[in-house]
């Protein structure tokens, strides 16, 4: 009880007040993001290369790289790997390539491109249709081999 009573005195009344607020905002933090990303204002932002909106939260990508180490978003793995072709960093190790889990829905979840393996057969919405997993599953592949699909079709 003395502990107690020596932390109120030494907070006082306002420190105190301010605790629900400090929740709050700390409710609001993007501490789930990987590190280097920025949050996706989804149904606002749109993509990098074909300006859809990007609402499917299954499929949405998000990178940082370049000369001035930007973030850039795509609303498909197959408009990410299309508009980095023509970049001149593509292959940089500091690169750093995030996809939705496809199976969450909310969009929270976010894999590391390279590492995760990906679903053919599915409706993405700039119809390259693939959707990233982070477990291996029959017949899913790994971003080289969704690379070199995406850029056969073009």
């Amino acid at each position: 009880m003395c502990d107690r009573r020596h932390f109120m005195g030494r907070v006082g009344v306002a420190g105190l007040a301010l605790t629900p607020l400090a929740g709050l905002l700390s409710a609001c933090s993007h501490s789930n993001l990987p590190e280097g990303m920025v949050e996706m204002k989804w149904d606002r932002d749109a993509c990098a290369r074909c300006s859809m909106i990007i609402s499917d939260r299954r499929f949405a990508v998000q990178l940082r790289g370049g000369p001035k180490n930007e973030s850039f978003k795509f609303d498909d793995i197959g408009c990410a790997v299309i508009w980095l072709k023509g970049k001149g960093w593509s292959s940089d190790a500091a690169l750093h390539i995030w996809v939705t889990d496809s199976t969450d829905q909310t969009g929270a979840r976010w894999l590391d491109a390279r590492k995760a393996q990906y679903l053919g057969g599915k409706t993405s919405p700039m119809g390259y249709n693939f959707a990233a997993v982070s477990l291996p599953q029959p017949g899913s592949l790994e971003f080289e081999d969704v690379r070199q699909h995406v850029l056969a079709k073009g």
